[in-house]
């Protein structure tokens, strides 16, 4: 069910399938087994106790509609639209929600009129349109019951029940449009909607006009609509009782009691008259869209049958926490940062429809009323936080567990009455029922609260308590909000100080502590020390993080969980009411033996990216993620059975990782990335990972490039150290050949194949080069074989098609089209609609560039960590903003330099070298083709980061660049001064990854940067200057101009650090003498005959990259550098380099910004959806 169109046609199945799915089964009813019954998707629509049924369904399906209206994905109308009635309506029939029926009741009434006698046309037409024929039926049944309920005289019920009798025998006889006049049915229409409306205000002042309206409908139907007479009214006017008779003098009106099913039964009927338009589009929320058809879709896979919340396995969820956002507080939402953006305006473009409904929610007539007071300030507040990637976002998400729980133990325990009173009776009568133990809703509550427990660890919260810091307070909210939520935090405790020992010894406690009736309001300004209860407190021996941090935050408050299962969050998801319900049902996963051997160990769950919507940036990573989650887990699961956990929120069985080795390895750097070593463990000890699609969990993703790539860096560094790891070891020995490669290639096996990748465009561009250099190319242009070898030619001009990205984006086009099914793949690619369009928009908005740059971020952290292992660096804490800030010049540099800048660099002076002296023997475009790709890879490694940064081509952005550069880059200060205020601590640190590496990287680097001295050695033999000379006295001239060269940098560098400040003239004379020397050696060589062009850009291009690799040389041997005294000339050498490639970095950008349309554009690209909306 991929859309709401097939949804609709397929809704009458729905209830079934609800009840297959999400009810226990009776005792006394048998179900399906075996394969026809996993296949078959045809549910029975109703079954024989369809009232109870029908209720059962009424209430799951009504609470996912309250839930997308307090989440503000549909407006008030919308849900009047989607309810389905809560409470018994006396009517004996099925009632459907009215964006079924919308309009339909109009259209049967015109379609009536119209027939003129035509019965069998009429229901024909009827039977095409099952959603009208029940509109007509319902109404008719409506119309009796309220008739029958509201008269009350004993003559006008007799009348009444006469003239139903007859329009009922007609009905029964097929002949209705003969026998009665139906083109009096509009007037009939009119005052029948008349009579409702009086209903629905139920206003003691309004009686006489309903007496009106109910004399006006009796002599409408009796004198225009019925052609035979009413012996009920002959027989009174017969006796003479027409002068002393009042017809309608008796009538219950006002309605009293007006109750809850009387107001519901009054509201729908007036919606099912009065609505004339289709309801198509509701709900016209695209995510409240995308959540319904993935529910619907979902009841119809194959899953376990419910048990009964009292025979369900228990479960507990877990949520580590560190020092993220809990709540935007108001000021935070209306700061406006230097782009002029603050981030309600940018939620409220975003939104613009959720915004609409909260302020509908709300009672706010405009966007400034909800400043008005402090309980909306609230709202404003928590209505910001739910979309954003904060702890309220997701401890709301998961305590609709808890929410769920109670419905479906509600519909387990309530006997037939109470189930027809439905769930809201039970809610609005809690109060008064709560100090009973015995109350149906105490049950359900008591029951939910065995079954579930959910317990979020904040690392800091000790800290945050004490400091009074506004994170505890927002925390506490959180914690009388949900009474059930319960926090765990690590508390150190310094005891008295004992004189007899040296030193102050901390005592550390695993703390679980629950909300307790406040002292005083939580909003003070006073710091909040005794509003929570602790209720259990575990002594640790030692400090708990010793080694990243996240690890040791989720296992110091595994041991305050319960229950069988455990599913572990991160704290930037979400869940959803719809799929809460469906958590019976996995947990019963745990039950089943797969290829009747194991039972699972870990459930992996699919995850939605919900921040698809924010940027282009953010939809790559969406659809990257979404079809990793869809087919390529599945796949893993299923065929080969290596899928692992790949990070929360896979469900834990809670006893068996409990008693073998835990949830999550946390020893420091080799754990970087936690998440998979607990697969690892599972399969290490014989255990089973599967993966459900019938389930999906929100997940919040990376929306800004720096974000982005931080990430990436922390992934690949992460697979670096398990490529090192005896983990990865051991199962490769323990897998079979197959399932061996199924696993290299999904785990470490995909960052290894990026490295080669981008190692063999080196190994490309270094053996073509070599081949020209040495003559070799031009010996074997000669050969025949190679000089008419087509298929080769043009081999290597159709990889740059597929190298440029296209065959990345299949496995995203295929994701697509499983998801909306083959047939619509088919129609959409000949309609040029999705997922096609989506395929080339996202090309549109650069993904091939995007996915590019990635690949050089994969390449770098992962090579590097491989070389030199893993520094001991801190946890690399990635941010869940919603980055639309412009990112300075230098911050850019300093994120990509070492990793994406200096390689296209190194990249662009191989394909200069390359496009100089190399020549294709299949023509200039065999020789374009050939290299386009690799120059696309040079492009975008150096030039994706200002594409993709926001207001990166503004002209007064670029002015503050480059001053902001300037400072930094001259910044001589390191000691005690940040890497973001100094070049010189920045360049420092980016090197101390080769301080912890052993020796063997060390060699390696050196003898890596030696393939600059190659590369120069191979060119200078090409100058016209020196007439084809072989002698290796060039080379060595060579060196020696390199020397002078350092020599005089030396020379000058300390000239200026010696003479600058007390002896400036004879600092300047020696400037302008060695000035002097530089010309009249330089100078000469100019008018040389065989000196060109070429011959000087060539120079360039050797003695360039031989400096480089001299530094990178000084780097590894930094330690002898230092003791010889050279260390300050080598920083001096890599100064000098940094701004060059600055320079030829700012330049190309600083030229685009005089265009404001490429200004523009980038606007556009990167923010399609929000810039359409007004950002």
């Amino acid at each position: 069910i991929p859309t709401l169109v097939m949804l609709r046609s397929r809704f009458e199945s729905l209830p079934g399938a609800f009840n297959a799915c999400l009810i226990p089964v009776e005792r006394n009813e048998e179900t399906e087994k075996g394969l026809k019954a996993t296949s078959s998707s045809n549910f029975i629509p109703i079954p024989s106790n369809k009232g109870k049924e029908a209720a059962k369904f009424a209430q799951l399906w009504n609470r996912v509609i309250c839930s997308f209206r307090e989440e503000d994905l549909i407006s008030n109308g919308e849900m009047d639209l989607l309810l389905v009635p809560y409470w018994t309506s006396g009517l004996d029939l099925i009632q459907w929600p009215p964006f079924l029926l919308a309009s339909k009741i109009p259209a049967a009434l015109r379609m009536a009129n119209e027939s003129k006698g035509r019965e069998k046309k009429l229901k024909t037409r009827l039977k095409k349109d099952h959603y009208m024929s029940y509109a007509v039926c319902e109404c008719y049944a409506s119309c009796k019951n309220i008739m029958n309920s509201l008269v009350l005289g004993i003559c006008e019920k007799k009348i009444i029940n006469e003239i139903f009798l007859k329009v009922d025998n007609h009905i029964e006889k097929e002949d209705l449009t003969k026998e009665l006049n139906m083109s009096s049915l509009p007037g009939l229409y009119e005052q029948f909607i008349r009579l409702i409306e009086y209903l629905l205000r139920n206003k003691k002042e309004d009686k006489d006009q309903v007496v009106i309206v109910l004399l006006n409908m009796l002599e409408i139907v009796t004198r225009d609509i019925l052609e035979e007479e009413v012996s009920s009214l002959e027989e009174l006017n017969h006796r003479g009782y027409r002068g002393t008779f009042a017809p309608f003098s008796n009538i219950g009106f006002p309605v009293k009691p007006e109750t809850e099913a009387w107001k519901e039964k009054i509201k729908r009927l007036h919606l099912l008259l009065t609505l004339k338009e289709s309801a198509m589009d509701v709900p016209s929320n695209l995510e409240a869209r995308r959540r319904i058809s993935f529910f619907s879709n979902s009841l119809f896979m194959d899953m376990p049958t419910a048990p009964k919340v009292r025979n369900m396995l228990s479960f507990s969820v877990l949520t580590p926490y560190y020092k993220e956002d809990v709540l935007f507080s108001l000021r935070d939402l209306e700061m406006i940062n230097e782009e002029g953006v603050s981030i309600l305006f940018y939620f409220k473009k975003i939104f613009p429809d959720e915004w609409r409904n909260f302020l509908e929610r709300v009672n706010c007539s405009n966007e400034e009323k909800p400043r008005e007071s402090e309980e909306l300030e609230e709202e404003l507040r928590l209505w910001a936080s739910y979309r954003g990637q904060t702890l309220t976002r997701t401890v709301r998400g998961m305590m609709y567990y808890r929410k769920a729980l109670e419905l479906q133990a509600f519909l387990d325990m309530a006997k037939d009455e109470d189930l027809m009173r439905g769930y809201n009776a039970a809610e609005l009568d809690s109060k008064e029922n709560s100090k009973s133990e015995r109350s149906l809703w105490a049950q359900c509550q008591a029951i939910a609260e065995l079954k579930f427990t959910y317990v979020v660890s904040c690392q800091q919260y000790g800290i945050d308590k004490r400091s009074g810091h506004p994170r505890a307070k927002e925390i506490l909210k959180l914690m009388t909000k949900y009474p059930s939520l319960r926090v765990a935090y690590i508390d150190e405790f310094e005891p008295r100080k004992d004189y007899s020992k040296k030193g102050v010894q901390k005592v550390y406690y695993s703390t679980l502590v629950k909300v307790a009736p406040p002292t005083n309001s939580i909003d003070s300004s006073e710091p909040v020390l005794n509003l929570d209860q602790v209720i259990y407190q575990i002594k640790l021996p030692g400090p708990v993080i010793l080694g990243e941090g996240k690890p040791e935050n989720q296992n110091h408050a595994i041991i305050f969980t319960r229950g069988e299962g455990l599913q572990i969050t991160d704290m930037n998801q979400d869940n959803y009411m719809e799929e809460a319900f469906k958590m019976r049902n996995l947990l019963q996963e745990f039950l089943k033996r797969y290829d009747g051997v194991r039972f699972p160990t870990i459930l992996g769950l699919r995850k939605h990216i919900f921040t698809g919507s924010v940027s282009s940036l953010a939809r790559f990573i969406s659809n990257q993620e979404n079809c990793w989650e869809s087919i390529g887990q599945r796949l893993l699961a299923n065929l080969p059975k290596v899928r692992f956990h790949y990070g929360h929120p896979d469900v834990f069985d809670r006893l068996f990782h409990l008693t073998r080795g835990g949830f999550s390895k946390a020893s420091k750097v080799i754990n970087l990335s936690e998440d998979i070593f607990a697969g690892f463990n599972s399969a290490l000890r014989e255990g089973n990972v599967t993966h459900q699609e019938y389930i999906q969990v929100g997940k919040g993703r990376d929306v800004g490039l720096e974000q982005i790539t931080m990430f990436e860096a922390k992934m690949a560094n992460g697979n670096g150290e398990q490529t090192l790891s005896r983990d990865i070891y051991r199962l490769g020995h323990l897998y079979d050949f197959f399932r061996m490669l199924s696993f290299y290639f999904t785990t470490v096996g995909f960052y290894f194949s990026t490295l080669l990748t981008v190692l063999i465009v080196y190994v490309f561009l270094y053996g073509r080069l070599y081949l020209i250099i040495s003559g070799l190319e031009e010996g074997l242009s000669t050969e025949p074989v190679i000089r008419h070898n087509k298929p080769l030619q043009e081999a290597l001009a159709f990889q740059s098609f597929v190298q440029i990205g296209f065959l990345m984006s299949l496995p995203m086009m295929i994701e697509t089209s499983l998801e909306g099914g083959f047939c619509s793949l088919f129609t959409d690619f000949i309609l040029m609609q999705l997922p096609l369009i989506d395929f080339i928009l996202m090309h549109l908005q650069l993904a091939p560039v995007f996915f590019t740059f990635s690949l050089g971020t994969k390449t770098h952290y992962y090579g590097r960590t491989l070389l030199h292992g893993g520094a001991p660096s801190p946890y690399r804490h990635i941010g869940h903003g919603f980055t639309v800030v412009h990112a300075q010049f230098t911050k850019i540099y300093r994120l990509y330099s070492r990793s994406h800048f200096v390689k296209g660099f190194e990249l662009m002076i191989l394909l200069l070298a390359y496009q100089i002296f190399g020549k294709s023997n299949g023509g200039a475009v065999t020789h374009f083709l050939s290299i386009i790709s690799i120059w696309f890879m040079v492009g975008t490694w150096l030039f994706a980061p200002f594409l993709f940064n926001p207001l990166g081509f503004e002209w007064q952005k670029i002015v503050d660049d480059w001053t902001d550069w300037n400072k930094w880059i001259s910044n001589h200060e390191r000691i005690g001064v940040s890497p973001e205020k100094s070049w010189e601590s920045w360049w420092e640190k980016e090197q101390e990854h080769l301080r912890y590496s052993g020796k063997c990287g060390i060699i390696v680097e050196i003898f890596l940067a030696l393939r600059f001295f190659i590369y120069q050695y191979g060119l200078l033999y090409h100058l016209n200057i020196i007439k084809k000379t072989k002698s290796f006295q060039v080379y060595g001239v060579s060196w020696l101009v390199i020397i002078v060269i350092l020599l005089v940098m030396k020379f000058v560098s300390v000239g200026r650090q010696r003479l600058s400040a007390k002896f400036q003239v004879l600092y300047r004379l020696i400037m302008g003498l060695i000035s002097l020397v530089f010309l009249s050696v330089f100078l000469p060589i100019i008018p040389f005959p065989h000196l060109t062009l070429r011959d000087i850009i060539v120079c360039i291009l050797a003695f360039i990259p031989t400096g480089w690799g001299l530094l990178l040389i000084a780097q590894a041997s930094k330690p002898l550098i230092e003791r010889a005294g050279y260390w300050g000339s080598v920083r001096a050498l890599a100064r000098g380099y940094e701004r060059i490639m600055g320079l030829l970095l700012f330049t190309p950008v600083t030229f685009l910004a005089f265009f404001r349309f490429v200004s523009e554009f980038q606007s556009r690209m990167l923010f399609q959806q929000a810039f359409s909306r007004g950002l």
